[in-house]
């Protein structure tokens, strides 16, 4: 009699198990559990089996969930079902073979784990079909544990394993990269481009090279720059390296210009002039003044991004830059304020333009002390001007004076942690 309701089973303990027709004769035992991408509910499509030993046929035969009855733990044909082909299909996932020992990024954790075992929910309504979905995967010690005792009874395998803390990531957490066959389950883009650019450079860090690759060209360009920002230079020359220069271009001019110009120095000349020449103009004019500069001096450390006005200018002059300002608008402290000659004057921080009135002239605002260096400082005397002034940023200047860039906090923690 067939059992109505949920059960729980995982693909450990169903690999093995035998399939009989209608008629209760052997067809085979299962091998793997067939599953298609982006399929809804993450519904298992079917079991493939390996026929028995009496038995011809194609060892690629599936049994569809759909056509089964499960009675207790045993699992039967529907009367009038037959075995189906496997499907030739791309997004033809099998979990034991493309998931199990598999690495996976936990989205929601922010972390590379390895798949031990996958639990699935049997569920058979009345007047409904028989029906069998993922639920979630085990990355601890419990699906570790099932599969080392596989061959004992499920039963005594169970009693043994409960006995374990379970650690599970649910299904809509997992993102599957598959580089061999670009099969990818769950891929949640949103989630991967809410995640901070640090905690994806670490999950890149986690993973071998081909899944690494496969993970970074699955970001877009904006996502992919800022994580290009937060990885090593030996680290950023790899993930680069399998790309076309137009795609690397497009990635380059999301970056900051300080970063774009110091990823471009660590590689070699033809290179990186022929990422410049697929940049559009005005970006690939701001990276190659930078590159002009020694790594190791201000101007090699600053960006071009920053908020500077007329010291003529109001409160509402700020908030109409701001919403035109196409960098990191996370890292404005400060607006600065210019005479007619480009000359640094004043230097207002941002929290008291937030409580000033939108009319309210900049100028009579109180200022922030003003600490500037020269484009051809040196790392050592920039950090030393962060540390004595408690600095948030740094506007760095030329021989005249006049503002070209600014350094920003976490350039320095940057050359800080290179020393």
């Amino acid at each position: 009699m067939t059992r109505h309701g949920n059960q729980r089973t995982t693909v450990s303990a169903l690999v093995g198990s035998a399939v009989f027709d209608a008629q209760g004769s052997l067809l085979g035992r299962v091998r793997e559990v067939a599953v298609l991408a982006g399929e809804p509910s993450a519904r298992v499509l079917g079991l493939v089996l390996k026929p028995s030993g009496g038995r011809g046929g194609a060892s690629g035969e599936m049994a569809p969930i759909r056509d089964l009855d499960r009675s207790g733990d045993s699992l039967r044909l529907l009367p009038g079902a037959s075995l189906h082909p496997l499907p030739q299909d791309p997004a033809l996932v099998l979990l034991e073979r493309d998931l199990l020992d598999q690495q996976i990024i936990d989205v929601h954790g922010r972390k590379v784990v390895r798949v031990n075992d996958v639990n699935l929910e049997w569920e058979h309504l009345p007047d409904s079909h028989l029906t069998l979905r993922i639920v979630e995967v085990e990355v601890g010690l419990r699906g570790a544990m099932r599969r080392l005792l596989k061959g004992l009874p499920v039963a005594a395998v169970e009693r043994i394993a409960g006995r374990v803390t379970p650690s599970v990531i649910p299904w809509e957490f997992v993102d599957l990269i598959d580089p061999a066959r670009r099969v990818r389950l769950k891929v949640d883009q949103d989630r991967l481009s809410q995640m901070h650019p640090s905690d994806i450079a670490s999950i890149l860090e986690e993973l071998a090279p081909p899944e690494r690759q496969a993970l970074f060209e699955s970001l877009d360009e904006e996502v992919a720059a800022e994580t290009l920002e937060e990885v090593e230079p030996r680290l950023q020359k790899s993930l680069i390296n399998s790309l076309d220069y137009e795609q690397v271009a497009g990635i380059v001019e999301e970056m900051d210009p300080g970063a774009a110009a110091d990823l471009l120095a660590e590689l070699s000349e033809e290179k990186s002039e022929a990422i410049l020449d697929e940049m559009d103009p005005e970006e690939r004019q701001e990276v190659e003044e930078l590159l002009e500069f020694s790594q190791d001096s201000a101007a090699g450390r600053m960006t071009t991004e920053y908020v500077a006005l007329p010291d003529t200018a109001k409160v509402a002059d700020v908030h109409a830059a701001l919403r035109e300002f196409e960098g990191d608008i996370e890292l404005i402290t400060d607006i600065y304020l210019l005479d007619e000659k480009e000359q640094i004057r004043a230097l207002v921080p941002i929290v008291r333009i937030l409580l000033a009135g939108s009319e309210e002239p900049l100028a009579k605002l109180p200022h922030g002390h003003l600490v500037s260096c020269r484009v051809d400082a040196g790392g050592r005397k920039v950090a030393e001007l962060f540390d004595k002034y408690n600095l948030r940023s740094l506007p760095v200047v030329d021989t005249d004076n006049k503002l070209v860039g600014v350094v920003h906090a976490e350039q320095v923690i940057a050359l800080l942690r290179e020393q």
